[in-house]
């Protein structure tokens, strides 16, 4: 005859066999099927080049070549469809900055408008470092500033000193 908790741990035991099982037999699932083979692949390397260049604009760290997003996936179609249509690259990205603004390239230009964003860390870094370093200078002047002991308290202090090691065990 089993204890309840014999019986109990091998319950969970069952119990994580079976999550296992099921985690493996779905993941075959889950998978995505793979892309159709490209019916021209220099516009399919000009597409992933823009790609690179491009911001999604729902994963905002992500460029659009690598984002599984819907819109990604819309804004990549797009820029098939303007190089499909004859648009340079840089015509596209003039075009994807005209109808998103500066935010959906990946690497943003310098500008008046992006100062903070390209020299903010480094304010913020200088800053820092001039707040430690008024510290330091604070700290130096508070420890040069406290008065030193007088000879008869330096001799009080090694008595009591003496006397609290002749007590240690």
């Amino acid at each position: 005859m089993r204890t309840a908790a014999v019986r109990h741990a091998l319950g969970l035991e069952r119990m994580t066999r079976l999550l296992f099982v099921l985690f493996f037999l779905s993941s075959p699932a889950m998978a995505g099927e793979a892309a159709p083979a490209v019916a021209d692949p220099a516009l399919e390397a000009r597409v992933n080049g823009l790609a690179e260049q491009l911001r999604c604009l729902v994963c905002q760290n992500q460029t659009i070549a690598d984002s599984n997003a819907g819109l990604a996936i819309d804004l990549k179609n797009q820029v098939r469809e303007k190089l499909q249509q004859g648009m340079s690259e840089h015509e596209v990205i003039d075009f994807m900055v005209q109808r998103y603004g500066d935010f959906v390239l990946y690497r943003p230009p310098v500008k008046s408008a992006t100062w903070l964003l390209w020299f903010g860390p480094f304010l913020l870094l200088l800053g820092g470092a001039g707040v430690f370093m008024l510290k330091l200078r604070r700290r130096r002047q508070a420890i040069a500033e406290q008065p030193s002991l007088s000879p008869a308290e330096r001799a009080r202090a090694a008595a009591l000193l003496e006397e609290a090691e002749g007590k240690a065990p």
